[in-house]
Parts: C-alpha cells; structure tokens; sequence
C-alpha cells in the first residue's frame, strides 16, 4: 500500500492475484462466465482491470478495506487515501488510471477534490467515479458538473463497482489511445505542412533567384549592350555584324573563342538580349567551377531520392534557362562523360534529370566560350569533336586588345563616362600622359584590365585621371604620389586589391554582421569615404545590397 493507506494488515499480508509464492504457486484466473452477482468475473473482464492502478478515496476505513480487497482481487493495483487532501497528494505522484471517490470527506469534499484533480494537469484526465450514500438527483447532477464520470452508491454492489470501474477504465484507454493518434496524425500533418512550406519557400527562393539573376543580367546588358563594343578596329565590325546576326537566328548554336577579359561573355549577353528570346532568361554557368559529382545535376536536376542528400526536387540550369539562353562558360573544362550527356540534349532537346523515368523538352540556345586550343584537345582525347562540331555551328573570335589597340582611346573614353555617371562626377578626363601610357600597355587581362584600371583611378583622382592614379602592374608605387584621402601606398607595397574585390568584401562583412554603413566600410577596407560611397551605392544600384534610410544613416543590407 502507498502514501499512508489506511487497511487492515490483513490486506498488506493479503498475496495479489497472479504473484507467484516462495514455492512457485501463482494465482489461478478467473475463467467464470459474465458478471455474477457474486462478483465473479469473464476473463475478458479481469483482462480490463488487470494492473490498473486505482486511487480509493472514503475516511470510512471498513469501506477501503472493502473496495480495496475487491479490486485487489480483481488484479488492480490500489492507493487508498483517507481525506481528500492525502488524495491530491497520491494522484500527483501515482497518477491512478480511476479514482473512486467519496463525497462526504472530512475537509475537502469530495466535489471540491474532483475540481483540483480537474484543474491539475497530471490528473485532469484521469476518471472519477463518486461514491454517495445518497442518490439525490441534485447530488449526481452537481458530481457530473464538477467532473465525475459516473457514481455507485452505498451499501455497494460488487458486481456493479467492478462493471462500472472496468467500463470506465475501457472509455479511459479508448480515449488515450484516440488522443496519441490524433497527437500523432497531427505532428504528421505538421511535418507534412513544414515539407509543404519548405518546399515552397525553395521554389519562391528559387524563382526569386532566377528573377534576380534575369534582372541582374539585363542591368548588365543595358550597361555593357553592344555598346560596349566601343572602337573603330576592323576586327570589331565584324565582331558586331556576327552579333547582330547572330541576335536575328535563334536557334544557332554559337562558340566564342578568345583570351581570358576579352569580352566573351558580354558577346553572348548582346546576342541573347537583342535577340528574340530576351525575356526569356540568361543563365550562366562556368563549367570549371562545377564540382564533377555534382555535374550532371547541376546540368539536368535531380528528382528527390535520386542519391544521398537529395531531399526535394532541384532544377538543372537547362530547365531554368528553358525559353531563354544558357551560356556554358569555358566549356572546353567539363568532363568527358558529361560531354556525352550535353551532346544528346543538344540533338534531341531532352532532358533526364537524376532519378527520373521520363525525359523534359526544354528550348534552350546554348552558346559557348573558352581560351583554348580545342583542335589541340581533340587531337588529345579532351574534348569530343563531335560536340565541337556541334557547338561551332558559328565561331565568333575575340581578338585580344593588344591586336586593337586604336580602340583604346574609346574604351577609355567609354568606361569614364561610365564610371563617372555612377560616382555622380561631372564629365572626367583623362591627361595625354596618362592615355599614351594605356595605350603603350600590353594588357594581359585584356578588355577587363583595362576597366578595372579605370575604375580604381577614377575613384582615386576624383575627377581627372593622371599618370599617378594609374596602376600598372610592373611599375613602381614608390614614383606614384600619396593619394589626399590617405589612401595606403608606398615603395614596395604591393597593388591595391580591385573593386571586384572590395565588393566581395563587403558582401562578406554584411552577410556576417547583417548589415553596413560607411563608417564601418571604411575600417573594413581602409578606404577613403569617397570610394566607399561608390561601391555601396554600386552594389546598391546591381540589387546585391539594399540602402535602409538616406543620407548619413543609410544602411546597406542583404536584398530579402
């Protein structure tokens, strides 16, 4: 007995039914038919109060002892209490599957002790049948209100105490079992509503991503166009008559050849964007930096399951560039066995993404570049000449700027008056000493070298552009003058990182703190106020940072 019972030691000596004794004898069942009025039980009845544990409740020892021994016997597990307050005391630590309880109890009533067990979380679902001397409409009224279930009366049945116990101990178990299904059809709901939502959230970042990119990239075709083919070499008119032939025949698949900074990739950008398909997106893909097990995915998609790690749907770049353009950059790097795969989607049109059964027609133009010697490759087995053949449908060759060099005073003009109408300057210049240095430069970086080179003296001058703003690899910086804003230079230093860079910077710092203002851009990269305000309203203008307030509070954060 536990918690105080007040029994007879008759009963604590009393051996439960089914224990087994020192000399291995246990309790025989009960097998009788139904109910007897004798108490006598079906073996589906002991089966319900079998290890049920009940809390009785009556300041009446005799009457304890009475229920007790009677439960006892049908293999229920007992507390009994005296009072109503012992009673709240071993519901909360034995938490009984029904509770048998008098109403007439010295202190608490009974009614009063039903509410708290009602009110307490640990107990509230637990049963309770009254017991009452008295059959009052009003008293069994006032015992459902409170929250009994059910009530016997005095001087007791044994058969009617065990029928209504195990009746209510079997609504009890159907109840809890209800409750944990529904418990657990909810958490499974609410984990398929997370996949849902998680799903959608994907799909939305994705189409977000993809809008973004598409309007990244028409920002870069409105900045760089066909205009920026800027120059009066024979070579770039023909340059530009193949684009804008190229721009009336959408279908034609084309290969861009020429040194690394030379424009390939803005050839390809003015070929999809005044062409017929320039709604539709520009997707690009530099195939070098493509990890070689995830190559074909990236390509073609992946279906959920398709391998470890792939928990929904991804779409490869030929879905997403489905009515536009995909521009495969240094192509002449992807893996052989992927060649293959790109040369049948190319043929057919179709795609099979990882762990689907059924092909995808996408209509995609397809159009290439690379710095390398693809007849060399093929001679070397890198490269598949069938897949050259059918890329260079039509070749466009870049010629490097050291080739052209009468297009240099253009460019510069170009990228300054460019440069200048986003740092909000008037119209910049540039001295004679600074431009025949330009243009006796060989420029190894080509086209890109050039606007970068610009771009950073621009920014350092202010205005018009110098010999001493300029920086060439190969020149000393101990020659260059000390820059007003204070800038870090000096003998032996080495170049100042480029634009590119500092905006990489940038996107790092507020990815990692959330945000950034000038002030703080400047101790970043130890820049003046001037080439800070640049590059946050640059990468404020390009849509990879949002300004947050104006003037002195502006804030710059990641685009949501």
């Amino acid at each position: 007995m536990k918690h105080g019972l007040s029994v007879t030691s008759a009963r604590r000596s009393r051996r439960r039914p089914g224990r087994t004794t020192a000399r291995g004898e246990g309790h025989e069942p009960r097998t009788s038919g139904k109910l007897k009025e004798d108490g006598k039980m079906t073996a589906e009845t002991e089966s319900d109060l079998r290890g049920a544990k009940i809390l009785v409740v009556d300041d009446v020892a005799a009457n304890r002892d009475l229920l007790c021994q009677t439960l006892e016997t049908a293999g229920c597990s007992i507390s009994a209490a005296p009072s109503g307050e012992v009673a709240l005391q071993v519901a909360r630590a034995d938490r009984p599957d029904l509770v048998l309880l008098d109403i007439l109890l010295p202190g608490l009533d009974g009614f009063e002790v039903c509410r708290r067990l009602q009110a307490d979380e640990l107990t509230r679902r637990v049963p309770v049948v009254f017991i009452t001397a008295r059959d009052e409409a009003s008293s069994v009224m006032e015992g459902f209100q409170v929250g009994g279930v059910d009530y016997v009366t005095k001087p007791f049945q044994t058969g009617e105490v065990l029928a209504r116990v195990r009746t209510h101990l079997r609504l009890s178990r159907l109840a809890r079992m209800l409750r944990e299904k529904n418990d657990a059809l909810s958490a499974a709901n609410e984990r398929l509503q997370t996949e849902i939502n998680r799903r959608q959230e994907a799909e939305q970042a994705r189409e977000a991503s993809q809008e973004q990119l598409s309007v990244y990239a028409s920002r870069e075709a409105r900045r760089w166009g066909i205009a920026g083919f800027v120059g009066r070499s024979p070579t770039l008119r023909r340059i530009l008559d193949s684009v804008r032939r190229l721009q009336e025949h959408e279908r034609t698949s084309v290969l861009i050849t020429g040194e690394s900074g030379t424009g390939k990739e803005l050839i390809a950008r003015a070929i999809h964007f005044g062409g017929g398909n320039a709604e539709g997106p520009f997707i690009p893909v530099n195939c070098p930096a493509i990890p070689g097990e995830l190559a074909e995915s990236m390509l073609f998609g992946h279906r959920r399951g398709a391998f470890s790690g792939a928990h929904s749907d991804h779409k490869g770049c030929f879905e997403l560039a489905d009515g536009g353009t995909l521009f495969l950059d240094e192509i002449s790097d992807m893996p052989l066995a992927l060649q293959s795969k790109l040369l049948r989607v190319l043929d057919d049109g179709l795609i099979t993404p990882l762990g689907a059964t059924q092909g995808r027609r996408v209509d995609v133009r397809v159009l290439a570049a690379s710095n390398a010697d693809f007849l060399a490759l093929i001679a070397a087995g890198r490269f598949r000449q069938d897949l050259y053949f059918r890329l260079a449908r039509f070749i466009v060759e870049v010629p490097p700027l050291r080739d052209r060099r009468e297009d240099i005073p253009l460019l510069v003009e170009h990228f300054l008056d460019l440069f200048g109408a986003e740092m909000g300057l008037a119209r910049p210049g540039i001295s004679i000493e600074a431009l025949a240095q330009l243009e006796a430069y060989s420029f190894p970086g080509n086209v890109r070298e050039l606007k970068n080179i610009l771009e950073r003296a621009l920014i350092e001058s202010g205005g018009e552009v110098r010999p001493v703003h300029l920086q060439l690899p190969g020149r000393s910086l101990s020659t260059r003058a000390r820059p007003a804003d204070g800038g870090a230079s000096g003998s032996g230093s080495p170049p100042m990182p480029s634009t590119a860079a500092d905006e990489e910077r940038i996107l790092q710092y507020v990815a990692g703190h959330g945000s950034i203002n000038n002030t703080e851009c400047r101790q970043l990269l130890d820049a003046s106020m001037h080439h800070c305000w640049y590059l946050l309203h640059k990468l404020n203008e390009s849509g990879q940072l949002k300004r947050r307030n104006d003037r002195r509070w502006s804030r710059y954060t990641l685009p949501p």
